[in-house]
């Protein structure tokens, strides 16, 4: 299997999608792991009215294990996060 390197600060402030090609955010941080030389996971700020600032609700960011990514390039693409279900029980008790 080919190894490509880049830069880590290549990274930083790159726009990040979903496998969908659904808009999430841009990467604020990038977590590695020293004692195996190896990206661990890649924190992304949600951007306004974005579908991960849905999902996440109020929160700033959200931290994506980097097997989640599928590609990094003039962007990155992350496999598509489905949002949790609600359960219908709950929906009414919430009603209620």
């Amino acid at each position: 299997m080919p190894i490509n390197v880049k830069n880590l600060s290549e990274m930083f402030g790159k726009d990040v999608f979903t496998t969908k090609g659904v808009y999430c955010g841009k990467v604020g941080d990038v977590k590695v792991d020293l004692t195996k030389f190896r990206v661990r996971s890649l924190v992304i700020e949600a951007a306004r009215g974005s579908y991960l600032a849905e999902i996440v609700g109020g929160k700033r960011g959200v931290i994506i294990p980097y097997q989640m990514v599928q590609s990094v390039g003039d962007i990155v693409i992350v496999k598509h996060i489905n949002p949790p279900a609600v359960k219908e029980s709950e929906e009414e008790t919430e009603e209620k």
